[in-house]
């Protein structure tokens, strides 16, 4: 055939755009040192494989004000935040709930995909997982469980591949 797709074309145009991507990592023991932060250096090591750079990080508490603060202080100098941990159903859990409140653009496929992708590695512990992702105005906002195997399989399987294609139809770039 050799035609190439639309959805082909439209990433190889998105190919060209420069994006940075922040990461914030709830979790109350990696704060006071319970724990060491494993996610950051998975993030970066993902993005370097990919000739990208991590635009940020931030380590905060799972309480609601400092979650909505460093996203939205993410969002101010980067085009797509990662949020890790809070994505559960425990009383901590609360990233997925903030995150909601500044949408403007649900992307539910994102969720989906990621629930899939864990039921075929754990089986139904996959329920437990409410990882979403929405825009807010034109950046994404990705949010994953605070393990690095679940953020290592988000970035690998979802993020990177399609955050171009996304910001670019965010923002209307192949119009």
């Amino acid at each position: 055939m050799g035609h190439e797709s639309s959805i082909e074309r439209h990433r190889r145009e998105s190919e060209r755009l420069e994006l940075a991507l922040c990461v914030v990592v709830t979790s109350d023991r990696v704060l006071r040192g319970v724990y060491e932060d494993e996610v950051v250096p998975t993030v970066a090591g993902a993005l370097s494989e990919r000739g990208l750079g991590l635009g940020g990080h931030v380590i905060v508490p799972n309480e609601r004000t400092a979650v909505a603060r460093a996203v939205m202080e993410s969002l101010e100098k980067c085009d797509a935040v990662l949020v890790s941990g809070g994505t559960g159903l425990g009383p901590r859990d609360v990233s997925v709930d903030v995150v909601k409140e500044m949408c403007t653009r649900d992307v539910p496929g994102f969720g989906e995909l990621f629930r899939y992708l864990t039921y075929q590695l754990h089986g139904t512990a996959a329920l437990a997982t409410r990882a979403m992702a929405c825009a807010v105005g034109d950046r994404l906002v990705f949010v994953v469980p605070g393990s690095p195997s679940a953020v290592k399989l988000a970035l690998e399987k979802l993020v990177l591949p399609e955050v171009k294609h996304l910001i670019a139809e965010l923002r209307g770039l192949r119009h």
